[in-house]
């Protein structure tokens, strides 16, 4: 587990003030749920503790030590401690589940012993233990998801950022995924980044919630 603290931290893209001056503290092991409209800043804010952007001002700081600041990423993406699922989930078509969950950890240089132990644990978790040499697109909507969830869960993050990722599916099935996604808070420990736009799973999946609101205009 980890904190993350955000201070007067602002990001303009294409002349477009998407954060102006954002500033909030999460305190290790949180389930915290960014709120708020479209176009708030809520994927953002994500990608900035994720380090796959910069912000232009203000600093972001996990564990006390600065990762990124004006213009400038200090500690790169991998060395953070930082998994993402994205909303698309972002599968490769063409690899097998295993190796879907493995693309990360190779691209870390996990050895093959430790790669092949941590599939096996996060495919047993998740419940694709059955399903490691089926390809995505044989598999169900909730499946794939359960894939992308595996692939950040293999990284043994002590931060885990999640981008709408039940948004696609039906309420059932993004209930059932809601409560997985709470079991395995608890059983990892992981500090939880979670974005949706939804009431329900805001009150659900979140100890706290932070409301993110439109920036001004440039």
């Amino acid at each position: 587990m980890s904190n993350i603290e955000f201070q007067s931290v602002a990001k303009t893209y294409r002349n477009r003030r998407v954060i102006d001056a954002l500033s909030f503290a999460i305190e290790a092991g949180e389930r915290i749920v960014l709120f708020g409209p479209s176009g708030c800043g809520k994927s953002t804010t994500l990608l900035l503790i994720a380090g796959l952007t910069p912000p232009d001002s203000g600093d972001i700081r996990i564990d006390g030590k600065v990762i990124s600041t004006a213009r400038r990423i200090v500690v790169p993406p991998q060395k953070r401690g930082v998994a993402m699922v994205f909303q698309d989930l972002a599968l490769w078509p063409h690899m097998s589940v295993a190796d879907n969950v493995a693309f990360g950890l190779r691209a870390r240089r996990v050895p093959a012993a430790e790669r092949k132990r941590r599939i096996g644990q996060v495919a047993s978790l998740v419940g694709l233990g059955d399903y490691l040499n089926v390809r995505p697109g044989e598999l169900s909507g909730g499946e794939q998801q359960r894939v992308a969830l595996a692939r950040a869960l293999a990284l043994e993050p002590r931060i885990l950022l999640m981008d709408e990722p039940l948004s696609s599916l039906d309420a059932a099935l993004a209930e059932r995924l809601r409560r997985e996604i709470l079991r395995l808070h608890a059983e990892l420990a992981f500090t939880l980044v979670y974005v949706t736009h939804s009431h329900d799973e805001a009150q659900e999946i979140g100890t706290r919630t932070i409301e993110l609101s439109v920036a001004q205009e440039l």
